[in-house]
C-alpha cells in the first residue's frame, strides 16, 4: 500500500514515537476488540492484577464482532473513554474508532505513548481486512465480547498523538 505507514503489531514505542496526526496507516498482525459491555470489565481485571492477554504493544479496537462485520463505535462514550487512560497505562499502544477525544484523554494518549486512529466507518471494507477471529474474554457479552482478530493492511487515520488532535 502506498502513502500509508505500515505498522505491524505489536507496536513499538517507536513506531508511536514516528505517528503524527493526519498520518495514513496500514496495520498488520492482532487487534483486540471491545466496546461498553467488554471494556470496562477488561479494566477491572487490569486493577485486580489479572488479564486474559499481554496488552504490550496492542491495538484496541471499539467495536463489536458480528456476522454482519465490523465498524468503529464512538469512542467517546463514557464506557470507551473512560477505559482509553488505563488500557493505555497497561500497555496499549494504539486505540481505534471514532469521534473527538475529550482533552483528558488526549493528555493521558501522551503520556502513556499511545495514539488515536479513526477509520472509516465501512464495514464491508474494514470486515475484509480480517484474516481469523476468536473471542478472547467475556464470551456471555456475544458480540461485544473481546475478541482477538487477525489483520491485513488494516485501514486508519491519525487522529490523536503527540498530544495534538485532528477535532
Amino acid at each position: 500500500m502506498t502513502n500509508f505507514k505500515v505498522i505491524k503489531t505489536p507496536i513499538q514505542k517507536m513506531d508511536v514515537d514516528d505517528l503524527v496526526v493526519g498520518d495514513r496507516i496500514a496495520i498488520s498482525g492482532e487487534i483486540l476488540t471491545g466496546r461498553d459491555a467488554a471494556l470496562p470489565r477488561l479494566v477491572k481485571l487490569l486493577e485486580n492484577g489479572e488479564s486474559p492477554a499481554d496488552l504490550t504493544g496492542t491495538v484496541i479496537m471499539h467495536t463489536a464482532v458480528s456476522p454482519a462485520g465490523i465498524a468503529p463505535t464512538s469512542s467517546n462514550k463514557t464506557e470507551i473513554e473512560n477505559s482509553i487512560a488505563p488500557l493505555s497505562a497497561n500497555g496499549v499502544r494504539m486505540h481505534i474508532g471514532k469521534g473527538a477525544l475529550g482533552d483528558e484523554t488526549i493528555h493521558a494518549l501522551k503520556k502513556y505513548n499511545s495514539v488515536f486512529v479513526v477509520t472509516p466507518p465501512a464495514a464491508a471494507l474494514l470486515t475484509s481486512k480480517v484474516t481469523s477471529s476468536e473471542v478472547l474474554a467475556f464470551p456471555e457479552e456475544g458480540m461485544e465480547a473481546i475478541h482477538r482478530l487477525e489483520v491485513k493492511n488494516f485501514p486508519g487515520i491519525v487522529a490523536v498523538a503527540q498530544g495534538e488532535s485532528i477535532y
